[in-house]
């Protein structure tokens, strides 16, 4: 039976010329009951129950969410289960239905950007041959928003560090920094960001922003279209860079071939949009770019270990010599994103050593334990006649 919503669209697509056997497609029913809905001028009066009973009380949340564009319903519920909402989704896309029908399509507006005014950030992944065998490697892509010239860099995994370590080495790339950096709504860089509130930004990430002297710029959530220029990036790395080369002996040795294709065929491309070669539109807004910071942002991982009473830390799975002095402290550890590891007490370095893997056993550095040694192996002077007491 048709509801009053269902009516509504009716009589709206029969106003646009659409005929009546298409009108009964789109809400599924027969020509027949289209054609006495029209003639009776109104939904049929006896009305079926309510199924939106549970779902009235959100209604105003609902539409908030489609006034900003988020239509897709399993986003939408989502969202007013978080209020609350106990119901299915089948209520909420019958609610949707006819609304989708009245909903005008909206043209996109392609956004231009002045020159080193944003740069954005994305990762993509892929399945490639390292050191012959199949591996999974992510990849992040930063692009300028003028000349869209872009970097990419290739790693293990899209942590927080490896973020981080991405966009620095794409300043490096380009000889300086945009105004802002408009990245997605990954932990590395944004800790909450939900419609109607502000956005709750990761602290480090908020710590590189400042050290590299950018403004820091989440995308709206749902927009995926917001980081369009990007993610058209990481699509072309995946179809020319990763079609071109399929093979490497190292993630070092993917790096050295990107940087290669980067100069000789990424930047030297004529883009369509622009219609200008890549590096020659850089050009123009290289000057604009900020300068580099003179030290570059530590990026390696942060965490803190208790020093045990034999004077070794645990770290991922191995345990690592520390000088005797600080057994017993909690002391706080950088571990680099090429295995380096350095052990600070109060901001000083007193420890450094490569990652091992548990099956290389312990790694110690004798020095470190010189002084537990040599207090463990002195032996009381006793005088002679307390041992001649004795006998």
């Amino acid at each position: 039976m048709l509801s009053q919503e269902d009516y509504l669209v009716i009589k709206t697509l029969k106003k646009r010329g659409v005929y009546i056997k298409d009108i009964a497609a789109e809400l599924n029913v027969h020509p027949r009951t289209v054609s006495r809905a029209l003639k009776r001028g109104s939904e049929p009066k006896a009305k079926r129950k309510s199924r939106g009973s549970k779902l009235s009380a959100y209604y105003e949340q609902i539409e908030q969410l489609l006034e900003a564009g988020v239509w897709n319903a399993v986003v939408i519920l989502r969202e007013i289960q978080a209020a609350g909402y106990e119901g299915g989704i089948t209520i909420l896309r019958e609610y949707l239905q006819p609304k989708r029908m009245l909903r005008q399509k909206k043209a996109t507006v392609r956004f231009e950007t002045a020159p080193a005014q944003q740069l954005q950030s994305d990762w993509g992944e892929i399945i490639t041959e390292i050191a012959g065998k199949k591996t999974k490697v992510c990849f992040i892509v930063n692009t300028l928003g003028y000349s869209r010239r872009f970097h990419f860099w290739a790693a293990t995994r899209m942590d927080a560090e490896h973020t981080y370590e991405g966009l620095i080495r794409s300043f490096d790339y380009f000889g300086g920094v945009c105004a802002e950096v408009l990245v997605d709504n990954q932990k590395a860089a944004v800790f909450k960001h939900r419609l109607g509130e502000a956005v709750v930004f990761n602290p480090r990430f908020l710590d590189l922003a400042e050290h590299y002297g950018f403004c820091p710029r989440a995308c709206k959530p749902y927009r995926a279209r917001t980081k369009g220029k990007d993610e058209r990036m990481v699509g072309y790395v995946k179809q020319h860079f990763f079609q071109r080369y399929r093979s490497f002996e190292s993630l070092e040795h993917l790096n050295q071939v990107a940087e290669a294709w980067l100069r000789e065929e990424a930047d030297l491309r004529r883009h369509g949009t622009v219609k200008e070669i890549v590096q020659e539109r850089f050009e123009r807004e290289r000057a604009a770019l900020q300068p580099l910071p003179r030290e570059p942002y530590d990026t390696s991982y942060l965490e803190w270990r208790r020093v045990a009473w034999d004077a070794y830390i645990e770290v991922r799975g191995n345990r690592y010599s520390v000088p005797s002095q600080f057994a017993g402290d909690l002391l706080k550890i950088r571990i680099g994103l090429d295995g380096a590891l350095r052990i600070y007490a109060q901001e000083q370095l007193v420890a450094q050593h490569q990652l091992r893997s548990r099956q290389a056993g312990w790694v110690t550095l004798s020095e470190h334990h010189a002084q537990l040694w040599s207090e463990s192996l002195k032996v009381q002077a006793r005088p002679l006649q307390d041992y001649e007491e004795l006998l």
